[in-house]
């Protein structure tokens, strides 16, 4: 019978993965080097992890400075906004949340990671998938607070999600943050408007 896996070793584990591969990203990553960077063996990680993409994968998504977990606190913390005005200064600090030096400086590894998961996803699972459904079923959430019907709330979260991602992708490549910064206003300039509920 295997031994069960020490949850507190795993998780250091998984936070020691994370940095590493933030230092050096996933392209060209290796086990046995890995290992040795975290005084361990590659066959530990596997015997942890199964295969180095899932262990990235799972070292990413339990990343607690993640936009997605901070969201989810910050509306835990307030509450779902109740009218237009408070929805959109809600959606200006999820927007600022980016702006964090330490979560940009994780948004190449995690690019990286979500078009492996298009690519490969036998290898690395859904992530990219997994990623933007939960993004959006939490903006639809908000938005079914707000009195919006199902369909409406689905709609509106997806078109905010899908441009928010796009938002952040294109810095990326060329360094305008601050256009992308404007974007986002005419976006939410665009969107609040149609988040007026009508008897």
């Amino acid at each position: 019978m295997p031994r069960s896996t020490d949850p507190a070793k795993r998780r250091h584990l998984l936070d020691r993965v994370r940095e590493y591969v933030l230092r050096n990203g996933v392209a060209d990553l290796s086990l046995r080097p890995l290992a040795k960077a975290l005084d361990t063996s590659d066959r530990m990680l596997l015997y942890y992890f199964g295969t180095k993409e899932r262990m990235v994968a799972e070292a990413l998504e339990i990343y607690e400075r993640r936009p997605l977990l901070r969201t989810r606190r910050l509306l835990e913390s307030i509450g779902s906004p109740t009218d237009p005005a408070s929805l959109r200064h809600f959606m200006e600090e999820v927007w600022r949340q980016f702006s964090d030096p330490g979560v940009r400086a994780t948004l190449p590894l995690y690019l990286e990671v979500m078009s492996a998961s298009v690519l490969h996803p036998d290898r690395y699972g859904p992530v990219m998938r997994d990623l933007v459904t939960d993004w959006t079923d939490l903006f639809t959430s908000v938005f079914r607070d707000l009195g919006m019907a199902q369909d409406r709330a689905r709609a509106q979260a997806t078109l905010l999600t899908d441009a928010s991602f796009g938002l952040l992708i294109a810095p990326l490549a060329d360094g305008h943050w601050d256009r992308a910064d404007k974007a986002f206003t005419a976006l939410l300039d665009g969107l609040e408007p149609g988040w007026h509920i009508t008897a």
